[in-house]
């Protein structure tokens, strides 16, 4: 048997194959939408990919499911389970068998048992790993998926947060419970292979290490430590982090099927005149360096730096629009395959950044100011504090006089601003800040970044109020 990881930094994404080398075939699990690492994984090892399978329809990522499909001919074994509502819906388009508890999907000797796991989402499963070619009689280990990582386990509320069910959190955190008892049941030995790492937004407390056992995850995962249903949903539904919105987006595309990448049009490079229309209609990224951007860009241009990009291209983009891009020409391709992990296919042109530089449109730029000289403007109420970190950072202390908006939402609640007043945009070091300030610029309002962030404040000797157990602390 072979089994090989991949995984995706930017989304803390995991996926496996596994090969069984005496038939020469092998299946991929929970694939990402580029598929060239599988398929030169497979040829390296002499393999042919027979088959796919997801542990569940992703909130987080493209599936390439149907790009094996279409591009290697593999069979896909999807889930069954689940309610009417959350059932695939491209099943006609490819050669696909259904799979419900109880069921076996084998390649060559790999045998692997279905196992129903709801309550991250209704039709999760897992899978169950035996090397009946290695004469083994007993599994070896089992694919989780977003059920069980390391060190804790799936969120159950992106149904509610995410694709709008209200009331289905409860529901799913009751059945993610007796989930977890189930795989609690599964000898202790069972290794562990779950579908993402740590910075993944479908959980909280992830570990960064790629695998486990059923054994440790019992002694040190905390979510597998509750024997009473109702302490185990209080835990569970509780600080998990910020729901992206584009994990609505995503959960419709994965149940659909996306698009094939071949079918995607081409993202056109564009002449940096067309750039001003453009920016008054449509949502344009600058992925320069917040610095540079702050010193001059174009106005109605918003910043999120390269390296930050597919973290947070899924809170700003409408998915129902077109996005373009302000880039250097060797970044277009690495970049458009990021972004197209996320869905954002609508991609129909770029600018090239030094071309931008060389005429007269960035016109356009905003201060960025050190904790000492705005203080005293922020005690008085004369400019307004924005606070753009997590609910749980804010909840950890903040800046006497700020209000907190989620920079993920900020796009879509700038107007809610007031106006009248000068903008502080704080984060906790200026990152992600820098990006905040694009955004109210954006929306027409004057805006400084707060240099260093909350960690500046406090290392200029500032005090910052410490968090009140129960209180509402956020308006964003």
């Amino acid at each position: 048997m072979l089994l090989k990881y991949f995984y995706d930094t930017a989304l803390a994404q995991a996926s496996w194959l596994v090969g069984c080398q005496k038939s020469g075939e092998a299946l991929v699990i929970d694939p990402a939408r580029d598929i060239e690492p599988y398929l030169e994984a497979a040829r390296a090892n002499g393999l042919r990919i027979a088959a796919a399978t997801e542990t569940h329809i992703h909130a987080d990522f493209v599936s390439g499911a149907r790009e094996l499909a279409a591009r290697a001919g593999a069979r896909l074994f999807l889930s069954d389970c689940g309610p009417a509502d959350w059932k695939y819906r491209f099943l006609d388009r490819h050669d696909c068998t259904l799979v419900r508890e109880g069921d076996v999907i084998r390649v060559g000797k790999i045998r692997l048992d279905v196992l129903h796991t709801p309550g991250h989402t209704p039709e999760s499963i897992s899978l169950l790993l035996t090397d009946e070619g290695g004469g083994a009689n007993a599994p070896m280990g089992i694919f989780t998926g977003d059920f069980v990582f390391v060190g804790n386990i799936g969120r159950p509320d992106l149904l509610e947060t995410a694709a709008g069910e209200v009331g289905s959190a409860e529901t799913s955190a009751r059945q993610l419970f007796h989930s977890v008892s189930r795989f609690r049941a599964l000898p202790e030995h069972v290794q562990v292979w779950p579908a993402h790492g740590a910075g993944s937004a479908c959980g909280k407390g992830l570990g960064a290490v790629p695998s486990s056992t059923v054994g440790y995850e019992k002694l040190f995962n905390p979510a597998l430590r509750f024997n009473d249903e109702q302490a185990f949903v209080d835990y569970i539904l509780a600080e998990q982090p910020e729901t992206p919105h584009y994990f609505g987006v995503m959960k419709r595309v994965n149940r659909a099927g996306p698009a094939l990448l071949a079918e995607l049009p081409p993202a056109k490079p564009l002449d940096p005149r067309e750039l001003p229309p453009i920016a008054i209609r449509e949502l344009v990224i600058d992925t320069c360096p917040s610095v540079e951007f702050a010193s001059g860009h174009v106005m109605g241009t918003i910043n999120v730096p390269l390296k930050s990009l597919v973290q947070w291209a899924g809170f700003f983009v409408n998915y129902d629009r077109p996005v373009y891009l302000i880039l250097t020409p060797d970044q277009a391709g690495p970049t458009l395959k990021a972004l197209r992990a996320i869905g954002i296919d609508n991609v129909p042109g770029l600018f090239d950044a030094a071309a931008v530089t060389k005429t007269a449109l960035r016109t356009e730029s905003y201060d960025v100011q050190p904790p000492t000289a705005v203080q005293s403007a922020i005690a008085s109420g004369e400019v307004l504090l924005v606070d753009v970190r997590a609910a749980s950072e804010w909840n950890e202390g903040h800046i006497a006089g700020a209000e907190h908006w989620f920079l993920g939402d900020l796009i879509r609640n700038a107007s809610r601003l007031d106006r009248g007043k000068t903008i502080v945009a704080q984060c906790r070091s200026g990152a992600r800040s820098a990006i905040a300030a694009s955004i109210l610029q954006r929306a027409g309002l004057d805006v400084i970044n707060l240099e260093g962030g909350i960690l500046g404040w406090q290392k200029a000797g500032l005090p910052v109020v410490q968090p009140v157990t129960g209180a509402a602390c956020s308006v964003g």
